[in-house]
């Protein structure tokens, strides 16, 4: 996990180049005003999704993790709490949804040694295959967030 601020790439000199350039990309091409969507960079390589959400408890949200894809989300407009844990997901049971690069984990495998932080407008953070996160976590009232998520193949 890597996370930052849009505007503030150069503190992060250990930063990939490729991940730098797809952030640098979103930042030019898309705002709090974009359409919602998924755009094309470079096929299935590289892709943008675009989409407005609602945060909501934790405790109603279920961790994540992806197989092939790293994510960049990075948040346009809004706030909402990061939950993530450093641990190995669990082994067993998860719930891959047919043609979509994403498990989530049973309500019973959650829970372990989740850290948290919030993110607003122009915050980052990367998350690689096999690292669990609970994204649009509520901060105080469930509130929209708009955000972009960066998809890049991992190979």
């Amino acid at each position: 996990m890597i996370t930052g601020n849009v505007n503030h790439l150069e503190l992060l000199p250990y930063l990939p180049a490729q991940l730098k350039q797809a952030i640098q990309h979103v930042m030019a091409n898309f705002n709090a005003d974009s359409a919602l969507g998924k755009f094309d960079v470079d096929g299935e390589n590289q892709f943008v999704m675009i989409f407005n959400d609602s945060t909501s408890p934790a405790e109603e949200r279920r961790q994540e993790l992806h197989g092939k894809y790293l994510d960049i989300q990075i948040v346009l407009a809004g706030q909402e709490k990061m939950v993530f844990s450093n641990l190995a997901a669990p082994q067993g049971r998860s719930e891959w949804l047919e043609g979509k690069d994403i498990a989530f984990l049973p309500l019973e495998q959650q829970g372990l040694e989740e850290k948290s932080f919030i993110m607003n407008a122009g915050d980052f953070v990367v998350f690689y295959p096999g690292e669990l996160h609970k994204p649009m976590c509520t901060v105080g009232e469930n509130a929209p967030v708009k955000k972009a998520v960066v998809k890049i193949l991992v190979k």
